[in-house]
């Protein structure tokens, strides 16, 4: 099995064949949270993984590796794609994001949205994305305006400090079903809240891999391309098995788990998710670095020639 490291660091390079040149594996970023668990399953019942140097790492740090070219591919929060857009070239039909409900990117409260103006609000540090769209909400959606401070993602510690807290990712998830019930806050779900808004679905991540890797590797990059559609593919179509195994070591039960892999998240990127994107573009424009007539490149779905 190749290594999975949790922070992004040099490769090192394959062995190859006897006189041949060295040859190093594509160096792929995955989200750790749950929410790309049948991805992973998926790409090791392919066998794929075993052609791929992959790190785990939150959203925040795997964008700002795949920018620096510590990566060549790999999944990048929205806002970092959008605020790099010349640099990268999206991945079509695979990203991350909901078509309502998302269930793991929410804002929890101690009080009604609308009573937020001025109050301390804490943002979680792991994804740049759920936190810009939050504060999207609120200001043009809800109409307050609240004082906001950086956090790490622990729940109960950012309501020591703050009337709310955007949490993402697995916090965000016992936050939902474990926490807040527990404590009676209030949930507010981002891919709902949006869906609400615009009636476009949202995409918290695309797929993405660096202009100048694809120049060099165009056969690499469609190739993991492909691996990663059949890997999706495969973890939703055996998505009840793993449920039932990832079960066992989450506090979630299976019948959870398969509900948030097949009906909160969403793993297509086609025109809605396109026109989804455009929108948050539109309504976001001349902030975070993102034109609002951003353009985003998708790789071209006609696969060049292997070479053997």
């Amino acid at each position: 099995m190749p290594e999975i490291r949790t922070r992004p660091e040099p490769a090192p390079a394959g062995t190859g064949r006897p006189g041949a040149a060295p040859q190093r594996r594509p160096r792929v970023g995955h989200i750790e949270f749950l929410n790309c668990l049948p991805l992973r399953w998926g790409l090791a019942r392919t066998t794929s993984l075993l052609d791929l140097d992959l790190t785990l790492d939150t959203p925040e740090n795997l964008g700002a590796a795949l920018v620096a070219g510590e990566l060549d591919m790999g999944p990048v929060s929205l806002v970092d794609f959008l605020g790099n857009a010349d640099r990268l070239t999206a991945l079509p039909d695979i990203a991350i994001g909901s078509d309502g409900p998302v269930m793991s990117c929410l804002i929890v409260s101690r009080v009604p949205l609308d009573r937020l103006d001025g109050a301390p609000v804490a943002l979680c540090s792991t994804s740049r994305t759920s936190v810009r769209l939050a504060r999207l909400l609120l200001s043009d959606r809800v109409g307050v305006e609240p004082r906001y401070f950086v956090a790490e993602p622990d729940l109960a510690t950012m309501l020591s400090r703050a009337d709310a807290a955007v949490v993402i990712g697995d916090p965000a998830l016992r936050a939902s079903l474990l926490e807040a019930p527990a404590a009676g806050l209030h949930v507010h779900d981002l891919g709902l809240m949006w869906q609400e808004w615009t009636g476009l679905p949202f995409v918290f991540a695309v797929f993405a891999t660096r202009r100048d890797f694809l120049a060099r590797e165009p056969d690499t990059v469609h190739r993991v391309h492909r691996a990663l559609l059949a890997a999706r593919d495969l973890g939703l179509a055996e998505v009840r098995t793993v449920s039932e195994q990832a079960a066992r070591w989450e506090v979630f039960d299976a019948p959870t788990l398969e509900r948030y892999f097949t009906e909160a998240l969403d793993f297509g990127l086609g025109r809605r998710q396109l026109a989804g994107i455009a929108e948050f573009a539109r309504r976001v424009g001349g902030a975070e670095g993102i034109p609002p007539d951003v353009r985003v490149q998708l790789l071209d779905a006609a696969a060049p020639a292997d070479q053997t």
